[in-house]
């Protein structure tokens, strides 16, 4: 399943692309996410929690940095794990793109996820809302990083704002609810042609 996103952060993009070079900083940004070793060569070990509506899923596995193009400011990222308790595994490969703005750069993301086990069970609209909630939350992280860095701050001493599970999960609802709500209550429109 493909899913697409962006965002936008008030910060110069080459600035932002040099975030991208940190991976323990960028992974620090993601709520859930953790390294656990960094295997070299551009691969880590690590560790993502996520909620998707009553199931609590903890894969473990590797990510791996396939591409980096610093002229087209472009990183592409290949990740694996399977879900500690044997209920699932997933597959993903993420492809950030940073692109300069009137205001500062717009992060492109776009993943390409495949899910087995419990987590498939949900369908495309959670999926995308929990992606949703899990971006914009690591775009606040991210900015909250780059200023304490500019700030001298040790990476040590960053703390990040991490949601819990059961809070995202609630935000993904409320969305996916909203996006109803929408649907059944829009007067309906006649054709005026």
């Amino acid at each position: 399943m493909l899913i697409k996103s962006d965002f936008e952060v008030p910060e110069s993009p080459d600035k932002v692309w040099r975030f991208f070079d940190d991976i323990p900083g960028v992974a620090a940004c993601l709520p859930g996410a953790e390294l656990t070793d960094d295997l070299g060569d551009d691969k880590y070990r690590g560790n993502v929690s996520i909620r998707m509506g009553p199931v609590r899923m903890r894969f473990a596995g590797t990510a791996e940095i396939r591409e980096r193009d610093d002229a087209a400011r472009r990183i592409v990222v290949d990740a694996a794990g399977a879900d500690e308790k044997g209920r699932g595994q997933a597959a993903m490969s993420v492809t950030a793109n940073v692109v300069a703005t009137a205001r500062g750069s717009r992060v492109e993301v776009a993943q390409d996820l495949q899910l087995s086990g419990a987590a498939a069970q949900y369908g495309r609209g959670m999926i995308s809302d929990v992606t949703s909630v899990l971006m914009r939350d690591f775009a606040v992280n991210m900015q909250t990083r780059i200023d304490a860095i500019e700030k001298g701050l040790s990476p040590d001493q960053i703390k990040t704002g991490s949601a819990g599970g059961l809070t995202i999960a609630l935000r993904a609802m409320r969305m996916a609810l909203g996006r109803v709500a929408r649907r059944f209550f829009l007067p309906y429109q006649p054709d005026r042609t």
